[in-house]
């Protein structure tokens, strides 16, 4: 991967970044994404379940409600996703209805992954057309924000559990500790880069190899 290609994608998930720190600010499920349209951030999107009490308000569907407020559904043809957290199932089924060009995310998510985490909702065979996937970009810092939540109170939560003897780990395994769980998904597509960098090789694959979270 080229410095010029690996800066282009990670400018865009350090902007979701900021959008999960923010939701962990805000006593939500640091989870952050944006979606990124010929270089361009056409929308923005956090957690909000805990505030909303409504457990389909993930980063994804924030950001989309936003997106489609301003633009037709067919601009996700042409737009990219980037969030802390791989999609999941549900996610990662209504970007597939919804035409997303491709996804990036950050760390797997072993327990409810859509895109090969635990299923492989974006490749299998379906009346929609598949999209190509790339994780690990700043995993440990998505894995951080995580472990960051789940050490800290929850008052929203149905049964709140008691935290304040829980530590907050920082040892991250490297990736290739973990078997796969997914078959390869599709070969990713060229971002729009700049006239100028148009021949930079695409992101190496990496989530058919390690999925996991932490």
């Amino acid at each position: 991967m080229g410095s010029e290609e690996r800066a282009y994608h990670e400018r865009f998930m350090r902007e979701a970044i900021a959008m999960a720190e923010l939701a962990l600010k805000s006593d939500e499920t640091p989870v952050g994404c944006v979606f990124v349209k010929d270089g361009d951030i056409i929308g923005r999107g956090m957690n909000e379940t805990n505030r909303t009490l409504n457990g389909t308000r993930h980063a994804e569907f924030v950001a989309i409600a936003g997106i489609l407020s301003k633009h037709p559904l067919t601009v996700l043809n042409e737009t990219d996703l980037y969030v802390t957290v791989e999609p999941c199932v549900m996610c990662a089924s209504m970007l597939r209805q919804y035409g997303i060009r491709a996804v990036y995310f950050g760390c797997w998510n072993e327990r409810f992954g859509g895109t090969g985490g635990v299923l492989n909702i974006h490749s299998d065979p379906s009346v929609d057309r598949p999209y190509p996937v790339t994780g690990g970009i700043f995993r440990e810092e998505a894995i951080m924000l995580l472990r960051k939540f789940y050490v800290q109170e929850n008052e929203k939560a149905p049964e709140p559990k008691q935290k304040k003897t829980r530590e907050l780990k920082t040892e991250i395994l490297p990736m290739d500790v973990h078997q796969p769980k997914s078959t390869p998904p599709p070969a990713l597509l060229s971002p729009p880069l700049p006239t100028s960098a148009a021949s930079t090789p695409t992101l190496p694959l990496q989530a058919s190899s390690t999925p996991a979270l932490v």
